[in-house]
This record gives structure tokens, sequence and C-alpha cells, in this order.
């Protein structure tokens, strides 16, 4: 039976210190580690925003993780991440610097890595035989995976599995968008990833998660929470109940369980730490992409008319001109591109939009909304 780990944190030093070394001695970590291994925690740096948007991980988590390595002796702890946008040295030290990452760093004596290098990797795959992986990953002896539990337009649920798209480099990610259009090959595609990349653990910050329509236009919400597990599957079915939905609604989950690599369902998971903070989680508000298609229930000579109104329902991005700043990060991350600057705005053909939301994650300023036509109300 897999175990995943739930500790109560906050971002103090005292509080995150005292979660991390029970992480540790929950997962029996140390055995993993000696002063000669190379070790990367690789983060969720998705762009530039202060810890306090909860957006990314935060730094207090990062500064435990890499002090318990160096009590335990480790010399080389590299923090990296492909966040959205060029990888660049130039993105890569201006994001470093606003999530806080450039201060953990000189505070606790961790690399930031600035190779943006990368090498291709194998996979025995579903949908992809090989990606391309950014080096301080694909070299390190030992990967930590540092996730933040946030609602995703998207996938639904960001957490451990989905952190690791952030092992492929910069603009080789909207490529994969645009090969994989469909979420349920996108999500099939992840777990592809997943299954190459296979964490050695993964932590979780959830301390202050993020709910609504996340990965970056979401709200935080406080959880008060760090989780932690050696199976990076297990720990999203557990990020599942947090937020109160089904495994099967997570198309990352339902895919790695049907492929045997995740638990099924809560019942084959052994919580330990203190589970019963699982009880104690508020509720999350969900992505408005969220889907809800009832037509499968209508009698069949009512279902084609119910199927085109669900496609005219579908969410869409929608750019709000008054907050655009025309900086055009939505179209660099376009993998369709879609997306034009025009007269200092953002404007989106929506004949090619494929809906993968790369503009709503990557806008800056919050400028582009998930909005449906209409709703229905079941």
């Amino acid at each position: 039976m897999e175990t995943v780990s739930l500790i109560q944190t906050e971002y103090d030093a005292c509080s995150m210190a005292r979660a991390v070394e029970e992480h540790f001695r929950l997962h029996k970590l140390d055995e993993l580690f000696t002063p000669d291994t190379r070790v990367t925690l690789k983060l969720n740096l998705l762009m530039k925003r202060a810890p306090e948007a909860a957006t990314t991980t935060h730094p207090a988590l990062v500064r435990a993780i890499v002090r318990k390595l160096r009590a335990l002796g480790v010399r080389e702890v590299t923090l990296a991440d492909s966040p959205g946008g060029p990888y660049t040295r130039g993105a890569l030290e201006g994001i470093y610097r606003a999530c806080g990452m450039e201060e953990a760093a000189r505070e606790t004596g961790a690399l930031l890595n600035f190779d943006t290098s990368y090498r291709e990797l194998p996979v025995d795959g579903e949908m992809v035989k090989s990606f391309p992986i950014i080096e301080p990953v694909a070299s390190a002896d030992v990967v930590i995976n540092v996730a933040k539990l946030k609602t995703h337009c998207m996938t639904l649920l960001s957490g451990g599995v989905k952190n690791l798209f952030g092992c492929v480099p910069g603009l080789a990610k909207p490529e994969l968008h645009f090969r994989f259009p469909e979420p349920e090959r996108f999500c099939s595609m992840l777990v592809d990833l997943s299954a190459l990349m296979a964490p050695a653990v993964t932590f979780v910050d959830a301390v202050d998660a993020m709910e609504g329509d996340g990965p970056s236009g979401g709200e935080p919400i406080h959880a008060g929470v760090t989780l932690c597990s050696r199976n990076v599957w297990a720990l999203d079915v557990v990020h599942c109940a947090m937020l109160r939905v089904r495994p099967e609604q997570v198309l990352t989950v339902r895919e790695a369980v049907r492929r045997g690599l995740s638990p099924a369902s809560m019942e084959e998971i052994s919580l330990t730490g203190q589970p019963e903070l699982l009880e104690r989680m508020p509720p999350f508000v969900l992505p408005r992409t969220k889907k809800t298609d009832f037509s499968s229930q209508l009698p069949r000579f009512l279902q084609p008319a119910a199927s085109w109104a669900v496609r005219r329902a579908a969410p869409r991005p929608v750019i709000r001109s008054s907050l655009c700043v025309g900086c055009g990060k939505c179209a660099e991350s376009c993998p369709a591109h879609t997306i034009e600057v025009r007269a200092g705005k953002a404007h989106i053909h929506y004949g090619r939009c494929q809906k993968c939301y790369c503009c709503h994650e990557m806008c800056p300023v919050r400028a582009i909304d998930v909005s449906r036509l209409f709703a229905f109300r079941l």
C-alpha cells in the first residue's frame, strides 16, 4: 500500500522545518542520500509572481528541504524549473528573483540552475516515445519534485504529476499542447512524462493553495498543510480528496490508474502523519472549465441538439482589453499561433483556438478570463 503523509504546516521557518523533518522520518527519506548525491529540486515556478500569490512553490518549503539535505551532508543541491515562455538565462533570473528563490538559494547555499540545455530521453510511452528534458533534471542522481497544489483550467488539478511538465524546456511545452489538443490525450502524455521522470519523492506546498481558475488566474486558499510521498500518482489521488472531486474526474489520475501506476481510491492509500487534516480541508472552488456534459442522459432524438449546445457552451479564453498591456506573452505561449497583438492589445482568432488555456495561464496581468457563452444548471 502506498503511503502519503500530511502535516499541518505554516510558512514560518520553525513550522516548515518541523514538517519537513517529519516527512523525511515517515518516509525514511534519509536512505536516498549520501554526501555525493547530486540532488535537483524540481520546483513550480510558472511565472514572475511573489510567493504570496500562491502561484509558485513557496521558498519557505524549499529552504527547509535544502537545509535538511545539508544536515544529511549532501553537497550539491540545485533548484530548477522550466517556467512558461522562453527558457533563457534572462527569463530565469527574473523568475528566481520574483519567486523568492534567489534569496532562498543565497541563504542555503543551493545552486540556481542557469543551464538551459536539455537532452532527449526515451520512454516506453503510449503517446510519446521520447521527451526533451532540462539538463539539471536529466543529470541528477535524485529528483525531488516540489509541487504547488492548484486547480487547473485544463487538467482540473495541478499537483505532483502536472508539475513534472516543467521538466520539458521552454517552448517545447506549447509544441506538446499543439500535438495533443484534446484534454484526454494531453493528460495521457503527462502520464508518459511522469513515468519517465518517476521522482524519488514529491513534496507539495498546500499551505496556501490556489482555487478557481488556476494555475495562475485563481485565488489563494489557506489549507495549512504540506504533503509528501514516494509515489507521485498516489499523492494526486489524495489531492482529489482535498478538492472533493472523484479520482476519475482528473484525467491524469484516471489514466495513471488505468495503467496500474496509481491506487484507484483512498482506500488503497495509507495516510500518515496527521491524516485527520484531510477532513478539515476548506471547500475548493473548481475552475469554470469543469465540464458538465449531460447529453448522454437524454433521449436519443435530443442528443444531437444537446451535444451542439454543450459545444456552444464550452469555455474559452476571453481577453479583457481594459487590462491587456500588449506584452505578447499570450501570443508567445499559444501553441496554435492563434493570438496576435494589434494596436497594443491581444486578439484571439477563435477558429483556430484549441482551448488549451496557455494564454490564460501565462498572462502576467490576469487580463485573460475563461468564459462560457452560457452555463447549464443541473
